[in-house]
C-alpha cells in the first residue's frame, strides 16, 4: 500500500468515527455503491479486451474437463 493511500484511509476512518449512526449508514451505502461501480468498470474493461470472452469460455471448459494443473505443482521459489 502506498503511503498516500494509508494517510487517506486513516483520515477517512477518523471522519467516519465522528458521524452519527444514521449518517454512517449513508456513508456505508455510498461506499458500497462506489465499490460496485469500480467492480463493474473492471468487468467492462475485461469484456472489451479482444478475445477475452472466448479465452474465458475455453478456460471454463478446461476446468470442467479437468484439464488443469495445481499451482503447487508448478510453483517455483524465485
Amino acid at each position: 500500500m502506498n503511503p498516500g493511500r494509508s494517510v487517506l484511509l486513516q483520515e477517512t476512518e477518523r471522519r467516519l468515527r465522528r458521524l452519527s449512526a444514521e449518517r454512517l449508514r449513508v456513508a456505508s451505502d455510498f461506499l458500497a455503491y462506489l465499490e460496485e461501480r469500480e467492480s463493474s468498470e473492471a468487468t467492462a474493461e475485461l469484456l472489451d479486451a479482444p478475445g477475452f470472452e472466448e479465452a474465458f469460455r475455453r478456460a471454463e471448459q478446461q476446468v470442467k474437463e479437468g484439464q488443469v494443473v495445481r499451482f503447487t505443482d508448478i510453483h517455483r521459489d524465485v
